[in-house]
Order: structure tokens, then sequence, then C-alpha cells
């Protein structure tokens, strides 16, 4: 197939695990523009080394966009000195823990910030689809991963724009066992993703996403190729 002819979308990508699934999965259907955001978190450099790595792998154009006013609002552990919570891997599944934890980490409005910017290229491209990688086990403490917040903000583009782009969730229904399957089932490069708070060269191990990380490959039974400062 001639690619000039592919259907379009926009992927956010942050270089994380569900976000990398969530484009491979779809990158069969439409010719892709990635972009990923330096909001001023720990891991930025990380991520978009990651999210870069993932776009050559499957062939994708990237685009990095800056917004360093973002980190200046709130005081989330992820963009300011704030120490980053650790929890066991036996609190994951506890709700006040995970949401005490959540919002330590809570940036403000950023997957709103983010999809209203992915519609911007969308429009401006002449994409139908925006990519994302909410995800079912995210949705119980962080609501904008929520399928209320899907539906919602396909709620608003249908009625805030003059094109027909929908927001494409494919893990909206998954926990993170259910993503490394499917990661595992199609190719995804998910040994190129990263998933830490901490920003390192490895993931620190202990951190609330790496723990989910970890997690997920061993309920899934597939081989996990992170690099863990801690095993």
């Amino acid at each position: 197939m001639n690619n000039s002819k592919r259907k379009k979308a926009i992927s956010v990508l942050s270089g994380g695990l569900d976000s990398t699934v969530a484009t491979s999965l779809l990158a069969k259907d439409y010719d892709v523009h990635v972009i990923t955001f330096d909001y001023g978190q720990r891991s930025a450099n990380m991520e978009i080394k990651s999210s870069k790595t993932i776009c050559e792998k499957l062939g994708m154009e990237h685009t990095v966009i800056e917004l360093p006013w973002l980190a200046q609002l709130g005081s989330s552990a992820l963009t300011s000195t704030q120490e980053v919570p650790k929890l066991e891997v036996n609190q994951l599944d506890d709700k006040d823990t995970c949401d005490e934890t959540a919002r330590k980490v809570w940036v403000p409005g950023r997957n709103v910030v983010f999809t209203a910017i992915a519609l911007s290229f969308a429009e401006a491209e002449g994409a139908e689809k925006i990519i994302v990688g909410w995800d079912l086990e995210e949705a119980v403490t962080f609501p904008d991963n929520s399928k209320e917040f899907l539906d919602a903000f396909n709620h608003v583009l249908e009625i805030g724009s003059l094109y027909e782009v929908q927001i494409k969730a494919p893990l909206i229904q998954m926990n993170k066992e259910d993503i490394v399957k499917l990661g595992d089932e199609i190719g995804a490069p998910m040994e190129l993703s990263y998933s830490c708070y901490m920003g390192g060269e490895e993931h620190c191990s202990w951190c609330e996403s790496c723990l989910r990380r970890k997690r997920a490959f061993e309920s899934a039974g597939i081989k996990d190729k992170t690099k863990y400062q801690y095993k």
C-alpha cells in the first residue's frame, strides 16, 4: 500500500509501556506522527530518548514539544524537588494508598493539555485519530485515564472541532498484565519503553510506575527485558 494514501493519526507517546503498545497496535492502520512532551518532568530526557528510539524502530515521524510552564504549576513530585512516593508491590491494589500517591505525582491538567495539543496537530495534518495509552489500571487513581474521560473528551471534539477527529484508546479496558500480553502478541518494542518516574538510565524499581511494570511482566509470564537498578 502507498503510505501517502494511508489514513493519518497523531500519537501521544511518553515512551512508556502503555503508549508504546497502543501506538504499535494502530501503526498497521495509520500513518502515525508521534508527539512527545517535555514539561519539565524528572524523566524527560529518558522519555524523549525512548520515544525517539521507538519511532525509529516503527518508522514514524517524531516531534518533541516543550511545555516548560507546566512544571511551574502545582507541586508534583514529577516536576519538583518533592520526594517521589515509594511503594511496595502489595500496596498497588490498596486504593487509599494509591489515591494518596496519585495526588503527589499529579501534574495539573496534563492529559487535557496533551490531548488538546494533539488535536491541533490532527486538524492541521488531516489526521482522523489521536492515539493515547490510557488504560483501566491507571484509571483507578488517575481519572484522566478513564473511559468516562475518554467519552467526554470525544464529545468535546464532536462539538468543538470542524473536523472528524476521534481519540482512540485501544487499552482503555485493559490492566497492565493484559497490555504486556498484547504487546508481546503484536511484537511491540516494549523493551525500548521507559516507565520510571525518577529519570535514571535504569528503572529505579521502587516507584509506583516501575512496580506496576514489573508486576505486569511477572503476572503475564513474559520475560522482562527492562534494566532495573535493583531486581
